[in-house]
């Protein structure tokens, strides 16, 4: 379960955004966390991954990071079904081997 709301982040974020286009821009992650009542350090990650994501900063988007995943668990599926297959061929290489008894 996640500790804060999509809501609550994305408002927090919204308000860091506006706050540094002001005149005050200075302090304002760590006034917007107080008056949020959120950790200085969780709001600065919120804001830098909605930059990345938005193009704003360079690195791994979100989407981007989720693909990476599911492509990375599909492959360790593929990984697994080609090592069953291959004892499974193994397996049978070593039936057709064997002299039969009839």
């Amino acid at each position: 379960m996640k500790k804060y709301p999509p809501e609550l982040k994305a408002r927090a974020v919204r308000l860091v955004v506006d706050a540094r286009t002001g005149q005050n821009a200075r302090g304002a992650n760590a006034r917007i966390a107080q008056q949020l009542g959120i950790k200085e350090d969780t709001l600065r990650g919120w804001v830098h991954r909605a930059e990345v994501d938005n193009g704003l900063k360079p690195g791994v988007t979100s989407d981007e990071s989720a693909r990476l995943v599911e492509l990375e668990r599909e492959v360790r599926e593929l990984r697994r079904a080609n090592a069953i297959l291959r004892s499974a061929s193994a397996f049978f290489a070593a039936e057709l081997d064997r002299p039969s008894s009839r």
